[in-house]
C-alpha cells in the first residue's frame, strides 16, 4: 500500500520584501485591517469610480466645443446642489405612487403604480420637445403671457449663465413631472390608461409651461406685478389639483362612492405603503423647496427648517381635528395634513418666519380635513384627496405669502397689496387651467371614444382590464 504525499502547497508570502510586482499590492492592502476579505477589496473600487463621477460633472459644465468656459468652486457647488435636489425631486415620484396605490383598492394596484412610473417619462420627453422652450427659452408671442419658438431646449453654456442649462432642465422637468403626478391621484381607479396617458402630454407640454411661463420666466405679467410663488404653491400643485379636478368631473364617481346622495367609504388597501409613501414625499420636498432657491447658501438651510415645520403643523392639525370629528385619529387623515402643511408652505418657505411656517402649515391641516368633506358633498370623487392637498392648501399656501411674508406680508405691517395680488395669481391659474384642462379632456374623450373604462372593467379591476395582470398574484382577490 502506497500513501500519497500531499501536494506542496504555495509558499505563503509572509513580507513584503520578499513579494513580486504582481503580490506586492494585494499583500500591502491586507496589512490593513478590514481590507483582508474580496468584499472589502471591491468596495475599495468604488473610490475611483466616485473620483471619476466627480471628474465627469466638472467636464459637463464645460460649454460646447469651441469655447472654453467653466465654472467657479461656488458655480459648481450651486449647480451640484441643484443636481441633487432634482433627484429628490424625481424620487417624489414613488412618493405619489405609494401613496395613491396605497390609498385605493387592491384591484388597481398595477394600474395606479404603471400611471406613476410611466408620467414622469412623458413629462420629460414632453417639456424636453417643446415645454422648456415655451416656458424659458422661447421668444415672447403675446408679451408676458405666451411664448413659443422651437423645438428642444439649447444647453449651451456661456459666459454669463450661473446655472448649467442642462441642470436647469432636469430640475424644471422635474417639476412638470410632479404638476401630472397629482392629476393621477385625482382620476385614480376608473379612467383609461391611454388617456392619461395623452392628456399628461397636453398638460406637461403646453398647459403646466405656459402657466410657469407667467412667474417663474422673470418677464411673465405675473411677475412683473410682484405675484410671489418661491416653490411652486399655485404653479405646480394647484395647476394639478384644478387639471385632476376638471378630469374628477369629466369622469364621474366610482362606482358604489356615493349610494343615494351619501357617501360611501372605498377605503385603502395598504396603510402602511401609503405612509411610506408620505415620508418619502417630505424627504423629496427638501429638494422641491431647498432646490427652488437655485444657490447653495444659508437661504437652503432655513427653507428645509421651514418646511419641516409646515409638515409638522399640518400633520398636528389635521390628527386633532379628525379626532374631534370622529373621536378617533384617522391615518389618513394624519397623512394629508402633513402633505397639506407642505405645500401649505412651498409658495413662502424663504420669507417667512418659522413660527410663521408652522401656523401656515396647521390652517392648511385643519383645511385639508373640511376641503375632503366638502368636495365629497359635491359628489365629486377624488379617491386620494388631492385636490384638497394639493388644490385648495396650494391656494391658501399662496395667499399666506400676502399675510405672513415677512417684506410684504399685511401681518408684518406691509400692507393687503401683496395679498391682493396673491389673490389675482390664484384666480388666474384657476381659470387657465381648469379653462384649457377642460377643453384638452373633452377633446381627448371626443378623439378616444370615452375617458372611462367599461363599468365591467372596473368592477373587475384596471389591473386586469387594462394591464393583464395582477399586483399581488400569490393572494385570492377579494373582489375589491
Amino acid at each position: 500500500m502506497t500513501t500519497a504525499l500531499p501536494s506542496p502547497s504555495r509558499r505563503r508570502i509572509a513580507r513584503l520584501q520578499e513579494a513580486s510586482l504582481l503580490e506586492g499590492p494585494m499583500l500591502l492592502l491586507r496589512s490593513f485591517r478590514g481590507f483582508s476579505s474580496h468584499r472589502s477589496l471591491m468596495w475599495l473600487a468604488c473610490v475611483p469610480i466616485a473620483l471619476s463621477g466627480l471628474g465627469l460633472f466638472n467636464l459637463a459644465v464645460h460649454a460646447a466645443e469651441d469655447s472654453e468656459v467653466t465654472l467657479s468652486i461656488e458655480g459648481l457647488a450651486n449647480n451640484l446642489w441643484i443636481l441633487v435636489a432634482a433627484v429628490l425631486v424625481i424620487f417624489m415620484n414613488a412618493g405619489f405612487a405609494m401613496v395613491e396605490a396605497g390609498m385605493c383598492r387592491q384591484k388597481n394596484a398595477v394600474n395606479i403604480l404603471a400611471k406613476n412610473l410611466i408620467v414622469f417619462t412623458l413629462a420629460v420627453t414632453a417639456y424636453w420637445f417643446i415645454g422648456f422652450q415655451v416656458m424659458y427659452q422661447s421668444d415672447w408671442v403675446i408679451p408676458g403671457v405666451l411664448k413659443f419658438g422651437g423645438l428642444f431646449f439649447d444647453p449651451t453654456v456661456t459666459d454669463s449663465v450661473a446655472l448649467v442649462p442642462s441642470v436647469d432642465f432636469l430640475f424644471q422637468a422635474a417639476f412638470a413631472g410632479t404638476a401630472a403626478t397629482i392629476v393621477s391621484g385625482v382620476v385614480a381607479e376608473r379612467i383609461k390608461f391611454g388617456e392619461f396617458v395623452v392628456f399628461s402630454l397636453v398638460l406637461t407640454a403646453i398647459i403646466y409651461p405656459i402657466a410657469g411661463s407667467w412667474q417663474w420666466n422673470g418677464d411673465g405679467w405675473l411677475a412683473q406685478a410682484g405675484f410671489i410663488d418661491f416653490a411652486g404653491s399655485t404653479l405646480v400643485h394647484s395647476v394639478g389639483a384644478w387639471a385632476g379636478l376638471v378630469g374628477a368631473i369629466a369622469l364621474g364617481p366610482r362606482i358604489g362612492k356615493f349610494v343615494n346622495g351619501k357617501t360611501q367609504a372605498l377605503p385603502g388597501h395598504n396603510m402602511a405603503i401609503a405612509t411610506l409613501g408620505a415620508l418619502v414625499l417630505w424627504i423629496g420636498w427638501y429638494g422641491f423647496n431647498g432646490g427652488s432657491v437655485l444657490a447653495l447658501d444659508q437661504t437652503v438651510p432655513y427653507v428645509a427648517v421651514t418646511t419641516t415645520l409646515g409638515a409638522a403643523g399640518g400633520g398636528i392639525a389635521a390628527t386633532l381635528i379628525s379626532q374631534l370629528n370622529t373621536g378617533k385619529p384617522d391615518l389618513t387623515m394624519t397623512i394629508n395634513g402633513i402633505l397639506a402643511g407642505l405645500v401649505s408652505v412651498t409658495a413662502g418657505c424663504d420669507g417667512v418666519s418659522m413660527w410663521a411656517a408652522w401656523v401656515m402649515g396647521a390652517i392648511g391641516g385643519i383645511l385639508v380635513v373640511y376641503s375632503v368633506s366638502i368636495i365629497d358633498s359635491l359628489q365629486i370623487d377624488d379617491p386620494v384627496g388631492a385636490v384638497s392637498v394639493h388644490g385648495t392648501c396650494g391656494v391658501w399656501g399662496t395667499l399666506a405669502v400676502g399675510l405672513f411674508n415677512t417684506d410684504a406680508g399685511l401681518f408684518t405691517g406691509h400692507g393687503p397689496g401683496q395679498l391682493f395680488t396673491q389673490a389675482i395669481g390664484c384666480v388666474s391659474y384657476a381659470a387657465f387651467t381648469v379653462i384649457t384642462c377642460w377643453l384638452a379632456w373633452k377633446i381627448i374623450g371626443s378623439l378616444f371614444g370615452g375617458l372611462r373604462v367599461s363599468e365591467q372593467e372596473e368592477i373587475s379591476g384596471l389591473d386586469i382590464g387594462e394591464h393583464g395582470m395582477e399586483a399581488y398574484p400569490d393572494f385570492a382577490s377579494a373582489g375589491n
